[in-house]
């Protein structure tokens, strides 16, 4: 690999929220003396963490460390696992999942409030969330949402 240009695989394993942060603390044997075993793979190395513990009875701490994680890292990995299998290891996007202080209810109050007075501006409805509702949203986020309702509607 030439200096100065990316590993393909390192980017791939970014790109898909696989990229172990810190792969040079691991340090359990398979990653040392398999070439399958790659410590830059996140989702590999938590599985095998876990693998240890399960199957050949390693302490989780030994584990952990073995894996360079932590017991929380452990036992949110054995958790997720638990819950949802091995794409369950990978992580999860930050931040919130959907709109949700701007629920179905307050898009259609503004829906109507725009229906009836058109010329409403972005800070009015702002004022008008907040009144009502005692939420305070931005109002970029009320165009977003209503920009949202509309396509929905559309479709």
């Amino acid at each position: 690999m030439a200096p100065g240009k990316p590993n393909p695989k390192t980017e791939a394993l970014r790109q898909q929220g696989c990229l172990h942060p810190h792969p040079e603390k691991v340090t359990d044997e398979l990653f040392a003396s398999r070439e399958f075993f790659d410590p830059r793979d996140l989702l590999q190395v938590k599985y095998e963490m876990l693998r240890r513990v399960r199957a050949d009875g390693h302490s989780v701490s030994q584990s952990a460390a073995r894996f360079g994680l932590s017991r929380p890292s452990y036992y949110e990995a054995q958790k997720a696992y638990g819950e949802g299998g091995l794409s369950a290891l990978l992580r999860k996007k930050p931040g919130p999942r959907r709109a949700h202080k701007l629920s179905g209810e307050v898009v259609e109050a503004l829906r109507e409030a725009l229906a009836k007075q058109p010329e409403l501006t972005a800070q009015e409805l702002v004022a008008l969330v907040e009144e009502r509702f005692s939420i305070s949203v931005h109002r970029r986020s009320i165009k977003r949402a209503l920009v949202r309702q509309e396509k929905k509607r559309l479709r």
